[in-house]
């Protein structure tokens, strides 16, 4: 670090490159927060998790009894030790929440004044965050598995949702309809995931065993479909055309947009190159995966490699995106970890378990040298300038030719 920031004062290596760097060391060494936590609020497991990127200041959680909660991350306390709050709460008795398990909740990504939140009792609802109630309701076909909204859409305000038809279904939020389907798969849609480079490029999994791009703007019923043998396959009547030996029940774009992440029954994590479909030859050997729902993982950002964290049975795994290389097991919950989102301006990561807690992951190095320079302050025995050092800091000492 020394070295580089050495280079950086010389201008031999861009101001990027310390970003990068210091996002990458917090990246491998994650470990659980002893010194933050979240207040506990679910009577059940929490399925989902999402933090809104405008101020990164909101964490909003479903669970297994159909609650919402938003957590307020930020610390109102000045102590480095603290507790994030709940400050909002739709319980599962209300008669506008949930009557069944949420599945999937997703802040509207240009306005914290919206979000949205879908579950199994076939509902995907709009939510007025002032007012914490609807603002929208939509009822489908089957049960809600996954809905996402683009994060860089301009032209359209649709949510795309997979269900168990199998058909994904397309919500405008603009006109109310929700009459668009885009059909190709032959069983339950899993998940669904919009580009993250393109707003008209939609990913979406099934119990069929495959994934399919599709153009919304084209009239073809898919762009193509991603083969695990022999890359992107344009004509579904090929039934060897899989991208899995299992359900697709993950799916995740990378930062950039580049590479589509997925995840299967048959314990494989799969890398896909966007542009073309073809697989990358990356091993990430056996990630136990029994899921039957959605299995929300998230990759880092602004770090060299990326980074992909997988829950996986009671652990998140950490692997490098380029080689497939295992390099951590974050360890604490004591159940099925179901969901896991990445704070979007720090290397923090949130997770939601069976054991209805909400951990917090953070680099161990950094909080536990925040909470020692905290007691050292707080006990007095910190560095003091001498009243001579606080004149010299202050006097001005500037001599001139008129004083002489």
């Amino acid at each position: 670090m020394i070295k580089l920031l050495d280079s950086l004062q010389h201008g031999t290596v861009e101001p990027i490159s310390l970003t990068i760097a210091e996002c990458t060391r917090r990246s491998f060494s994650l470990e659980l927060s002893k010194y933050r936590d979240v207040e506990r609020v679910h009577n059940g497991g929490v399925n989902a998790l999402d933090i809104e990127d405008i101020e990164g200041r909101y964490l909003l959680s479903g669970g297994s009894n159909g609650a919402l909660s938003i957590h307020d991350l930020d610390n109102h306390t000045g102590q480095p030790q603290y507790t994030c709050k709940a400050i909002c709460k739709i319980d599962s008795k209300s008669s506008v929440s949930h009557t069944h398990s949420v599945e999937t909740v997703q802040w509207y990504p240009f306005d914290t004044g919206l979000f949205t939140s879908s579950g199994m009792d076939r509902k995907l609802k709009i939510w007025d965050t002032n007012t914490m109630k609807p603002a929208d309701t939509f009822e489908l076909e089957g049960k809600i598995y996954q809905h996402h909204l683009s994060t860089v859409a301009t032209k359209h305000c649709l949510i795309g949702v997979g269900s168990s038809s199998s058909q994904v279904i397309l919500v405008d939020m603009k006109s109310g309809s929700a009459t668009h389907e885009l059909r190709g798969h032959r069983k339950t849609v899993l998940t669904v995931s919009w580009s993250t480079r393109d707003e008209f490029l939609l990913a979406s999994g099934s119990c069929d065993n495959r994934i399919l791009l599709w153009d919304i703007r084209s009239s073809r019923s898919f762009l193509r479909c991603l083969d695990q043998h022999g890359g992107a396959v344009e004509d579904l009547s090929k039934n060897s055309c899989t991208a899995h030996s299992g359900h697709v029940n993950g799916l995740r774009f990378t930062r950039d947009g580049l590479f589509l992440v997925s995840f299967g029954t048959d314990n494989r994590i799969r890398l896909w190159n966007a542009a073309t479909g073809h697989k990358e030859i990356v091993n990430f050997g056996k990630t136990p995966n029994e899921s039957r729902r959605t299995v929300r993982f998230d990759v880092s950002h602004n770090s060299t490699p990326d980074l992909v964290y997988v829950p996986s049975e009671g652990n998140i795994l950490t692997y490098d995106l380029q080689t497939g290389t295992k390099v951590n097991t974050l360890l604490g919950h004591y159940n099925s970890v179901n969901c896991c989102t990445l704070h979007p301006f720090y290397q923090d990561l949130y997770s939601g378990a069976n054991d209805r807690n909400l951990l917090i992951w953070t680099s161990e190095c950094e909080q536990t040298r925040a909470y020692e320079d905290h007691l050292r302050d707080k006990s007095g025995n910190g560095p003091r300038l001498t009243p001579f050092l606080r004149h010299n800091v202050t006097a001005d000492t500037w001599s001139s030719d008129e004083e002489n």
